[in-house]
């Protein structure tokens, strides 16, 4: 909720930046699918950023050095050693991301509100019909979780194949 009040000071057509974007562009973000998505953006991030910086210290220098001492230009190293070497930080750092925008209530609501068909997401969803109708709050909670455990089965098989 707090990082949905900060976008929306921030972004908001009053807020800092959100004036100048209208003023200058026309562009008003709160309350849009935009918002939804600068929202969860916002929420996940650090999570992506954590395990890269992991991945970038656990993998060292050393590598990058020796290729571009050996004369492997740079755009080469990052390709060929660099982006390998993050490769399963960074799928740690998506399914973490992923798990957590699964989730995301506060800043969306926030920022972006809850208009049906426009910016409305399945965990307000599932608020909205807690209310209404519980037995839908659950099926919707289930089919959430049932999303997270098949992007976690896809995205790590391996650890799926280590358990039998």
């Amino acid at each position: 909720m707090v990082g949905g009040l900060a976008l929306l000071y921030l972004l908001g057509r009053s807020g800092f930046a959100g004036h100048a974007l209208d003023v200058a562009f026309g562009l008003r973000l709160p309350f849009t699918t935009a918002a939804v998505i600068l929202a969860q953006t916002f929420v996940a991030m650090p999570f992506l950023v954590v395990s890269l910086e992991g991945a970038l210290r656990t993998g060292g220098e050393r590598y990058e050095v020796i290729a571009a001492s050996l004369g492997a230009p740079p755009w080469t190293v990052f390709r060929r050693i660099t982006i390998p070497l993050v490769l399963p930080g960074l799928g740690s750092g998506m399914v973490l991301s992923f798990a957590r925008c699964l989730g995301e209530f506060g800043a969306t609501i926030a920022f972006a509100g809850s208009l049906q068909e426009v910016t409305r997401t399945l965990p307000l969803e599932v608020y909205l019909q807690r209310e209404v109708d519980a037995d839908a709050a659950i099926a919707l909670s289930l089919l959430l979780v049932v999303v997270a455990i098949v992007v976690i089965a896809v995205a790590r098989p391996r650890s799926a194949q280590g358990l039998g």
